[in-house]
């Protein structure tokens, strides 16, 4: 029988990727998912998803009681820094108490193995890159701190309860799925490369880049770029990592290791539309730390995971294929 496996979030951006990763697995599948986020054209039309929230425990407790599930992979949450900044108890109440909620019904239901979406965001400001899971933990906004909340109730379930978990920070998600049939729809968008790519669709008005005088060889802020179907993987190994382990918390970093600028990734997008992106500089945003990447040698050396997808060009290629058969994201595109 195929091990089977419970997604929140699964219509979202990363989660979407990882039902794909699941059933390219053999694992059976289902979504829990509001579609606040998420899109329903993402799921694919033979994984059940289930339209409510991962707090409404009347229907959680009916589903987990309903069948086994062999773990969970949890992505439902809320995710725009400014907007956590502006609506801290919006940011608190997602993804903090409704976390909490879906714990106390998986405990009832005896289910042990949680893989759990976190953030570099909660480290902070670096004081050293590339950044290890030893890096001190000093989220700037309430986004940060969110993730970092749950990370320390994981800890805690798993003293309490025996809970299994894998705190997963990830550094920039990016690309889009190898098929082209799901990719990145934000609304707002904020990531970097759609920004990019839909400004040279005209699509957009010109890209702001805010900042052009940091520390970094170009001036621009350095980030990690991490192709989402690399992410989708590592959750797997992580469930299969955590499930054969005694009960605990564990955090392992997802990203190169390698830092692309803002302006390489304008010229990388260039390069791969043949289109001109265009920009103009805009003052700093308060908060943008100069360079953000991860070292990733603990999830490669415990978990077996390497990117596959480990250069800028390559994760920008699958982005320009999504959005060149999708203009509009899922309101308009191909299936």
């Amino acid at each position: 029988m195929s091990r089977r496996v419970l997604v929140t979030g699964g219509a979202g951006f990363v989660g979407s990727h990882a039902v794909r990763a699941l059933l390219e697995r053999g694992y059976a599948v289902e979504i829990v998912d509001d579609l606040s986020e998420g899109h329903r054209e993402a799921v694919p039309r033979d994984v059940a998803l289930h339209v409510y929230d991962i707090a409404d425990r009347g229907r959680m407790d009916a589903l987990l009681g309903a069948r086994r599930f062999d773990g969970v992979l949890h992505f439902a949450a809320r995710c725009y820094v400014g907007e956590s900044v502006r609506e801290p108890g919006a940011y608190y109440r997602a993804n903090v108490a409704r976390t909490v909620e879906l714990l106390e019904a998986l405990r009832a239901a005896k289910v042990t193995a949680f893989v759990f979406s976190s953030s570099c965001a909660t480290y902070g400001d670096p004081v050293r890159t590339p950044m290890d899971e030893e890096h001190p933990q000093r989220p700037i906004n309430p986004y940060g701190r969110s993730k970092l909340f749950v990370e320390q109730i994981l800890a805690d379930y798993a003293r309490a309860h025996g809970l299994r978990s894998a705190c997963l920070r990830y550094f920039n998600a990016a690309g889009a799925h190898a098929s082209g049939s799901i990719g990145e729809h934000h609304d707002p968008e904020t990531h970097l490369i759609p920004l990019a790519i839909q400004a040279a669709q005209g699509l957009k008005p010109g890209l702001q880049v805010f900042g052009d005088d940091y520390p970094t060889r170009d001036g621009t802020c350095v980030r990690d770029y991490v192709h989402v179907s690399d992410l989708a993987e590592a959750h797997l190994l992580a469930l299969e990592a955590i499930t054969a382990h005694e009960p605990g918390q564990r955090a392992w970093n997802l990203g190169t290791g390698v830092g692309s600028s803002v302006r390489e990734v304008i010229r990388t997008v260039e390069e791969v539309s043949g289109l001109r992106v265009p920009f103009r500089i805009a003052p700093r945003r308060l908060g943008d730390p100069p360079e953000l990447v991860a070292d990733g040698s603990r999830a490669a050396r415990e978990l077996g995971w390497k990117p596959r997808y480990a250069s800028l060009r390559a994760v920008v290629e699958t982005a320009w294929a999504w959005h060149r058969s999708h203009p509009r994201g899922y309101s308009e595109g191909l299936r």
